[in-house]
């Protein structure tokens, strides 16, 4: 069996623990067979992390901006309990958020939906893509412990060197906490045009939201950002599409997407949309039937795993016990990148084979054969819950048929 061919690498970004061993059973089992893989390789797993002083990590993100496309596995974000288990010289940050700073871009999550998953709101029949912008606020914050009698002020130097000043709270009453957070117009305009043209390459609807009557300066110019872009470049291509952008407060949206049946873009702030993609995602089913990527506004694509690195999973399989770990979120970073890189290049064979390795993910799982986190939600009668390795092998199979 001839290959398929490609043309331009893809950037290959290795993980951590259970995600890193089934990053390599996709590439043996579901590609390597059927595609000449051309891959520049970048270990992003916390030992070479630590011995790089994370210096892979924004190496990584830059070869991203040079071919256009990358494919990522979950990776380990340390706390203090990863210190001595990894010997890590410092606690390093999460690779996703330096990769998003570097990129600017936005994150965009989407339901992988399956017969027999039903989402737990019956009214949702079509997926929701949470668009989260992936820069600044709480992400990029400064925080302090304020003691008793203190007094917490903004103080903004401006180029000509004068002062503005605002007061945050006087904590003569007793000590307490404050945090600074921040954004740039320059970050909002992108996550704004970003979403537009991934509403318009989609052609779903975009709704976008803050609290803007509550935070009347910060909000409230995410808002107005939006608005004059959209009123100056992408009203009149939404009305060709027949697609909408609508604008309304983050609680008002909240109650409309709970009764509301799907398909559209919710696109949030930083904050938002970390918490609202993983109640989505949960309530679509599993954290695990979620495709993920991250866009830039200059057409840059990363294609990542939107779970973590499975740890317990990983402490099984190194004592040689049965794992039984969904795949799925890590197949489709694999094929969402293949299929990009098959329209970037003019590979047609390959964006074929991205929609074959999809296809063939669903008819396995569709047809009774799935990992446990699936067997427990599923409706199936003739369900069968197989190791890790059995249900790529299932697919695989699906492939060839």
């Amino acid at each position: 069996m001839n290959k398929i061919q490609m043309k331009t690498p893809l950037v290959e970004m290795d993980g951590d623990e259970m995600t890193r061993i089934i990053w390599q059973m996709i590439k043996d089992i579901l590609i390597c067979p059927y595609v000449d893989l051309k891959t520049e390789y970048y270990d992003l797993g916390l030992v070479y992390r630590n011995e790089t002083n994370d210096q892979v990590t924004f190496d990584s993100a830059e070869a991203t901006k040079k071919y256009g496309v990358a494919v990522k596995c979950a990776t380990i974000t340390p706390n203090a309990a990863r210190m001595p288990e990894y010997n890590l010289k410092e606690m390093w940050k999460s690779p996703n958020g330096t990769i998003r700073a570097i990129l600017d871009g936005t994150v965009f999550r989407t339901p992988i939906i399956v017969k027999g998953i039903n989402p737990f709101i019956p009214t949702w029949t079509k997926p929701i893509t949470i668009a989260r912008h992936a820069y600044g606020d709480i992400y990029k914050n400064t925080e302090f412990q304020v003691p008793a009698g203190a007094k917490a002020e903004i103080v903004v130097t401006n180029a000509d060197g004068s002062i503005s000043r605002e007061l945050i709270h006087d904590f003569s009453d007793g000590a307490g906490i404050v945090q600074g957070v921040h954004n740039t117009d320059k970050s909002i305009a992108a996550f704004a045009r970003t979403c537009f043209n991934y509403a318009l390459d989609t052609r779903q609807d975009l709704w976008f939201a803050t609290k803007d009557t509550i935070s009347k300066k910060y909000d409230h110019h995410f808002k107005d950002i939006f608005a004059e872009i959209f009123e100056a470049n992408y009203k009149e291509k939404f009305d060709k599409a027949g697609i909408e952008y609508f604008y309304t407060l983050i609680d008002d949206v909240v109650a409309r997407v709970i009764r509301d049946k799907g398909g559209y873009i919710w696109a949030c702030k930083n904050y938002d949309g970390d918490v609202m993609s993983d109640m989505v995602a949960t309530a679509y089913g599993s954290l695990g039937m979620m495709s993920s990527v991250l866009v830039s506004p200059d057409g840059i694509y990363e294609y990542e795993a939107a779970h973590g690195t499975v740890q317990r999973h990983y402490y099984k399989h190194l004592k040689g016990e049965r794992t039984s770990t969904n795949s799925v979120a890590t197949i489709y970073a694999w094929s969402g990148a293949l299929r990009k890189r098959g329209e970037l290049d003019g590979t047609p064979e390959l964006c074929a084979f991205a929609d074959k390795l999809e296809a063939a993910v669903i008819t396995t799982i569709e047809s009774g054969i799935m990992t446990g986190d699936l067997y427990s939600l599923s409706t199936l009668d003739n369900k069968k819950s197989v190791s890790t390795e059995e249900f790529l092998d299932a697919i695989k199979a699906n492939i060839e048929s």
